[in-house]
């Protein structure tokens, strides 16, 4: 039987904290993926600081039409502007950040998701991911990012609730993408085709979710991608392993 979908959440984020475990272990392995992380993670960290300078320019903008309103009516509806925009970008940021990350750290993500099959027991399988794979993975999480960061955007718009609302939406389609991304290595090494990929997600929607939320949670604390990404890519090691040795 299943385990029901809270239980599910908490076991994903709780393979996070397994990735983190993975520093006590191997050290020098796991500070190599900080070096990738720290170089993105500066360059997108600047332009999120670029975007709140310019935030109220930007929502001034887009709300043209509210000029003429009542202020408080005006007010209320250039905050939501600026929390859809704000939200927006941190989701293009945090998914752009993942990316961006696996494409330059190519090398030094390989030798942590090797080292943790390793430790995990059993054969390491061949990987064919490489540096023209990586990039082709690069463009596609980012599109569906840039998808996503419509979505939240769009939903922080509602009056009132859209704050909230935007950044619950945020939260969650963002760790999906980030489970869906940093498992992709373990399971495609193993000869699973998209497809299947896609459906073994699917049957364990609430323990990938909650090993994207709890990954895209420490992103959002200053200085925590950096720190994390490497445990990321372990901690999704034993989240494939695990839930393939499920089905076995």
């Amino acid at each position: 039987m299943s385990d029901a979908p809270a239980r599910s959440f908490l076991r994903g984020a709780a393979d996070l904290a397994r990735g983190f475990g993975f520093w006590s272990r191997r050290p020098g392995v796991m500070a190599l993926g900080l070096i990738p992380a720290a170089i993105v993670g500066l360059v997108l960290l600047g332009g999120l600081i670029a975007l709140g300078a310019f935030l109220s320019q930007i929502v001034d903008a887009l709300t043209p039409f509210a000029d003429a309103w009542p202020e408080l009516w005006a007010t209320l509806v250039r905050v939501a502007a600026g929390t859809a925009v704000l939200g927006g970008a941190i989701v293009l940021v945090a998914v752009s950040f993942t990316a961006l990350a696996l494409m330059v750290g190519e090398p030094f993500y390989d030798r942590i998701w090797r080292a943790a099959e390793a430790d995990l027991g059993g054969p390491v399988p061949d990987s064919e991911s490489g540096f023209w794979r990586s990039v082709g993975d690069a463009v596609g999480l980012i599109a569906r990012g840039l998808l996503a960061a419509v979505i939240a955007a769009l939903v922080g718009l509602i009056p009132v609730i859209g704050g909230v609302l935007g950044s619950v939406t945020a939260v969650s389609l963002t760790g999906w993408l980030l489970a869906d991304e940093l498992t992709s290595r373990a399971l495609s090494a193993r000869g699973i085709l998209a497809a299947d990929r896609r459906r073994l997600r699917r049957t364990h929607r609430a323990r990938f979710l909650g090993f994207g939320v709890a990954t895209q949670l420490c992103f959002l604390v200053p200085l925590g991608a950096v720190v994390a990404m490497p445990a990321a890519v372990a901690g999704s090691t034993w989240l494939a392993r695990t839930v393939l040795d499920a089905h076995d």
